[in-house]
């Protein structure tokens, strides 16, 4: 039986990929850099790759932030300074928080229903994070907010679920479960704690080195399955 529900945000909940597009599309505006489509998606590309270097304990966050928009401008040859560039998008970002399909309908039935303890789990920047979850409302329905930047540690490291149990009254990992759109953030991070996992995979994409428990392809099927864990 679950009692635990720990949700990641973005593009879990949030339509993190579309305030993406939107928050750089105007700061390269701002900085004088046709945001094409290309330039978009050679940047989207370059930041997976830091976050899953993050995710490897490779770099740090601050890498991260202005390492993405480094390598960028380098292939482009923009003159543009990282670190200002990623002030201004980060201030954009914060804005953006609309939600995905079905997701504002799944908080309200998971805390109506009485059932749950609702914990949230992301690896965001606190300084967009924070905006984000006041301006749009979701922070009402979570128990607790862990952010990894406030725990010390970031998905998918067992160190950072270990923090957030040790928060959590009477906690029992058997009765819990992490809900996420990433394999190797989420769902690896719950393997990692040793609780059940649910992958978010509306694109139905195939599974190779990381299997959860289990998958849905729309956030409605979420309680269904829940409450048929035993």
């Amino acid at each position: 039986m679950i009692r635990n529900i720990f949700l990641d945000l973005d593009d879990t909940i949030l339509d993190f990929q579309a305030g993406e597009r939107v928050a750089l599309q105007r700061a390269f505006t701002d900085f004088g850099i046709d945001p094409t489509e290309d330039v978009i998606n050679r940047y989207m590309e370059i930041n997976i790759g830091f976050w899953r270097a993050l995710e490897r304990g490779e770099v740090d966050k601050a890498r991260v932030l202005v390492g993405r928009f480094e390598v960028l401008f380098d292939e482009m040859q923009v003159k543009a300074d990282p670190n200002l560039v990623q002030d201004v998008y980060e201030g954009y970002l914060a804005t953006q928080h609309d939600f995905l399909p079905g997701g504002k309908e799944l908080l309200v039935a998971l805390k109506e229903s009485g059932r749950y303890r609702i914990f949230m789990a992301t690896n965001g920047i606190p300084a967009v994070q924070n905006p984000r979850i006041k301006d749009s409302g979701v922070g009402e329905y979570f128990d607790k907010i862990f952010i990894s930047e406030h725990m010390g540690f970031a998905k998918p490291d067992k160190r950072f679920f270990d923090r957030c149990f040790a928060k959590i009254e009477d906690f029992n990992p058997e009765e819990t479960i992490m809900v996420g759109d990433s394999l190797s953030s989420d769902i690896q991070g719950g393997i990692n704690a040793g609780i059940k996992t649910c992958h978010f995979n509306p694109r139905n994409y195939p599974y190779k080195s990381i299997t959860p428990d289990y998958k849905i392809t729309s956030l409605d099927q979420l309680i269904p399955l829940i409450e048929g864990i035993e």
